[in-house]
Order: structure tokens, then sequence, then C-alpha cells
């Protein structure tokens, strides 16, 4: 089984677990999504001319919020048997330019297929923007495997919507008053 047979195997079955956290949530594999937004030409102080370029996600979750609307709200990158160092930093790099255009965006990283082995030490040392790693033994995921999965999505969910509203209502005067943030590790068999 090459990745993307993996990642449409799984997909729907991510899509139908988010589905309790919120029916609006959607899972689709191939989408691309903007990571750059280049300026060409302005008028006045308007830009009118622009270029997006994108990159192909493995997984994107993400909410729909009309029949035309959506919002990115987690993309998961899937890699099978091995991560390499300079996939480690290829797809870390993938993630904070997404993440610049989409600051809400929550971002990780699925291995599938990695037997007995855990995650590898490259993805600790060279994955810094990555919200979530994950290895399942094989192309399905037992029981703990699936629901570490989706406790994470869910929690991943979550984070994107609260970073939403701290990051656009920042300046309203009935937003949410924070004096405290902590990102604790956590870390599982």
């Amino acid at each position: 089984m090459n990745e993307r047979e993996w990642v449409k195997s799984i997909v729907g079955d991510i899509e139908k677990a988010l589905r309790s956290v919120n029916p609006n949530l959607r899972a689709t594999d191939g989408k691309k999504l903007p990571y750059s937004n280049e300026i060409l030409t302005y008028t006045g102080d308007e830009p009118t001319n622009h270029n997006l370029i994108s990159y192909e996600t493995d997984i994107l979750i993400y909410e729909l919020l009309n029949e035309q609307e959506w919002k990115p709200r987690i993309i998961v990158e899937a890699k099978i048997d091995s991560v390499t160092t300079h996939d480690a930093i290829t797809y870390s790099q993938k993630a904070q330019t997404h993440k610049n255009v989409h600051p809400y965006l929550r971002y990780g990283i699925l291995i599938g297929n990695r037997k007995h082995y855990p995650l590898p030490g490259r993805l600790f040392r060279h994955g810094q923007h990555f919200d979530f790693m994950a290895s399942w033994q094989g192309f399905s995921a037992n029981k703990d495997e699936w629901n570490g999965l989706t406790k994470i999505l869910k929690s991943e969910y979550e984070a994107s919507v609260k970073l939403e509203e701290i990051i656009f209502n920042s300046r309203s005067r009935t937003r949410e008053h924070f004096t405290l943030l902590h990102r604790p590790l956590k870390l599982g068999d």
C-alpha cells in the first residue's frame, strides 16, 4: 500500500470520528491549501493583484461555515514506514508556512506501518512546528492508537477555535481575557 492509498483508506473514519465534536467538520485528502499570498501590485494602499501559492495536503480537516465557506482547522501529514531527517525538516517548514497564512491552523504528522518502532528522534529534533505526532504499528490503528489520535484531533480542533478567537478578537472589549498560557508536553506509548 502506498501513502496515497493509505490516506484514502483512513480519511473517512477520521471525518466520522470528528463529527461527534462538530457536525460541520470534514476531512479530505489531497486538497491544496495556500501557504503564501504574494502581492504583485497595489492601487493606492490596496493590493489589486496577488498570487496564491499552495501546497497539497495529505489530510485536511476543515470546518464548514455555510454552503460555500469553509475554514481549515488541522493538517495531518502522512508517511508510511519511516521518516527521514529531510522529511522532518520539510514537513515542519510546511507547517510553519501554512501557519503564516492561517495562524489558527494546527499541524501534525501521522506515520503508519511503523511495526514496533516508536516515533523517531529526528521528528522531535526537527519537527518544531508540529503540534502533534503519532504513529501506528500497522496501516490500521489498533484501539489505543485510534483513541489516541481521535483524542488529539478533537483537542487540536478546540485549540484552533480558541487560537482564532484569541488572535482575531484581541481588540474586542467583550473578548475573553487570559493571563496564562501553557503548552504542555504529552507523551504516550
